[in-house]
């Protein structure tokens, strides 16, 4: 159930006319009271004549005109409760309750205040009502409206519960604003997807995603083609920033400006400088001799990227609040594959990014945490381009998606911990879609593992299938006849060949306790795997080289070491102390 207030400076007689009209898509239908301050309210009925709204619009006004000149600026409260879909139909009995239990929890009509503020409930639909009131109480006084939306908000869970509604999950303030109903009127009316704010939200999350500077970062908005003013202090120097989408304007014609903070809270200049302080990012790689950028590996990049999200996995597994920081990296590191992955993931990864998003977020400061590392992996993953979705880049692609799929789920667990509900449904939300992206990504690579696990030698396959059973706890009793593993069999055998103990590597993929939250272990090890024994995405890829340092033969390196980037970054690679 969703209340949502809005208050006006206008007297009654328009919101009641369009509440008993028919709506500005003939939506409106059996428009009537439900229930009013006294329960004798005058009733206008569907599609009411002029004078009927007026004789109701009049009754609600009288305390306001009794104030003349003293009465408020704001003189209108007006709150729409809606059910959500799929919820079963309340008749006019239950909306009548619910909206005395509304007015009264948010202060305009308490229960048993005789001289309280005059409110009517409007019904036009079968799943939601209006209320409508005036701000001046009976008695002359203002309404005391402290917190009211907060306050309509935890009435709503508790109206949910009884009725056996859908129950929604609270918030804590810091989501980011919903457009309004008008902003979806007009994105409907100009025939777009998603209102400018949407757009502008995501463009800007992109646009900050591994940038080094304040100056890359408008750079970076211009060349998506945003239309961006400065503010400017007298000074000169730069206070904020607004934006706008090109052809979004008003009635006069001028650009339709959002200020970073009507975005998102996290999208202010100050909480933007605030990332960007924490340190330089490294510049992307450049072609030797060349100093320019290296557009041709972006798998190189991706595999360096899971080292430190397989990071940021273990600092959220570690429960403290520094990792609140963590997510705001794996936020960055998701926009930017948005940004460059194949089109086949592309759309998965959006939705993914933009669930997310409302995890990067909570009232938890993590004052002393380091993402230098992530916000670099997002800024190679940028600078190295488009993702070509076959091959190495797309099995390099699949690789990284199955270990944001743990970054996900560690970020529901910390969050649930925390008792952030919203957050954890959205992590949990974005983890849905980017195993759709996976699956996606990894049917190619995975089926020629599987492939080459049914080529191997018989005795070969049974002795690695043995060792499988052994590491997963396992029954062996159909070793050589289950064909479950043969992905991991082949990445086992591809693993000796190149000097790994097969059984020393399995041993330490298994050992890292996120491997409980994978739906399908095998692919999980798989990817882990083969980027711990700096194997290529796909079997028998000899030109897909990475800049990490093998592992000497016939050992596998420490966990530090699979956790570390591939090159150099900061100091935040390390392993955090276990407490």
């Amino acid at each position: 159930m969703i209340p949502k207030i809005r208050t006006g400076t206008d007297r009654s007689f328009p919101l009641i006319d369009y509440l008993f009209g028919p709506g500005k898509h003939e939506e409106h239908t059996d428009q009537h009271l439900v229930a009013s301050w006294n329960n004798f309210a005058p009733d206008p009925g569907p599609n009411p004549e002029p004078h009927q709204v007026a004789k109701l619009a009049n009754q609600l006004d009288q305390p306001v005109k009794a104030l003349g000149k003293q009465a408020p600026a704001e003189k209108i409260w007006h709150c729409s409760v809606r059910t959500a879909p799929g919820d079963r139909h309340l008749d006019d009995n239950d909306w009548a309750n619910i909206a005395r239990r509304i007015v009264h929890v948010t202060g305009i009509a308490p229960e048993g205040d005789g001289a309280a503020c005059r409110w009517v409930a409007v019904r036009h639909a079968p799943d939601h009502i209006h209320i409508a009131a005036t701000l001046v109480r009976q008695d002359g006084r203002l309404a005391n409206l402290s917190f009211d939306r907060r306050k309509a908000q935890a009435e709503a869970r508790l109206i949910e519960k009884e009725y056996g509604l859908r129950q929604l999950t609270p918030g804590d303030g810091t989501a980011a604003k919903a457009p309004t109903s008008q902003e979806r009127w007009k994105a409907e009316r100009t025939g777009r997807t998603e209102t400018p704010r949407e757009s502008l939200r995501e463009a800007v999350r992109q646009a900050v995603a591994g940038a080094a500077t304040e100056q890359e970062f408008f750079t970076r908005l211009r060349e998506a083609g945003l239309r961006v003013k400065l503010r400017h202090a007298p000074s000169g120097d730069i206070l904020g920033y607004n934006v706008a989408l090109p052809g979004d304007r008003n009635r006069d014609s001028e650009p339709i400006w959002f200020p970073g903070s009507k975005l998102a809270p996290d999208l202010s200049l100050p909480r933007i400088r605030r990332r960007l302080a924490d340190g330089p990012v490294d510049a992307a790689p450049s072609r030797p001799g060349t100093g320019h950028t290296d557009r041709s590996a972006p798998a190189q990049y991706r595999r360096e990227a899971i080292g430190i999200a397989e990071r940021a996995v273990a600092v959220l597994e570690e429960d403290d609040d520094e990792a609140a920081a963590q997510l705001v990296g794996a936020g960055e590191l998701l926009d930017a594959l948005v940004q460059t992955s194949p089109a086949a993931t592309r759309a998965e990864l959006r939705d993914a990014a933009r669930a997310f998003e409302r995890a990067t977020r909570s009232h938890v400061r993590a004052e002393n945490a380091d993402i230098r590392a992530l916000r670099s992996a997002a800024r190679g993953i940028v600078h190295a381009g488009g993702a070509l979705g076959r091959g190495e880049d797309g099995g390099t692609t699949a690789m990284v998606l199955s270990t944001l799929v743990l970054v996900t789920l560690a970020a529901a667990r910390w969050h649930s911990a925390r008792g952030h509900a919203q957050q954890a449904a959205a992590s949990r939300q974005a983890a849905t879609h980017l195993r759709a992206a996976y699956q996606q990504a990894a049917t190619t690579p995975m089926r020629a593992m599987r492939e080459a696990g049914r080529a191997l030698p018989e005795p070969e396959r049974r002795r690695h299938e043995a060792t499988i059973h052994t590491a997963l706890g396992e029954p062996d009793h159909h070793t050589g006849t289950s064909r479950q593993h043969d992905a991991l069999a082949a990445t086992l055998a591809e693993a000796e060949k190149a000097g790994h103990d097969p059984k020393a590597l399995l041993e330490e993929a298994t050992s890292w306790r996120e491997l409980d939250t994978a739906r399908d272990t095998t692919d999980v090890l798989v990817w882990r795997i083969r980027r711990i024994a700096d194997l290529p995405a796909i079997p028998g890829n000899t030109k897909a080289g990475t800049t990490r340092t093998r592992h000497a033969p016939g050992r596998t390196g420490t966990r530090a070491e699979s956790l570390a980037p591939a090159r150099p970054v900061t100091d935040s690679r390390r392993p955090a102390p276990r407490r």
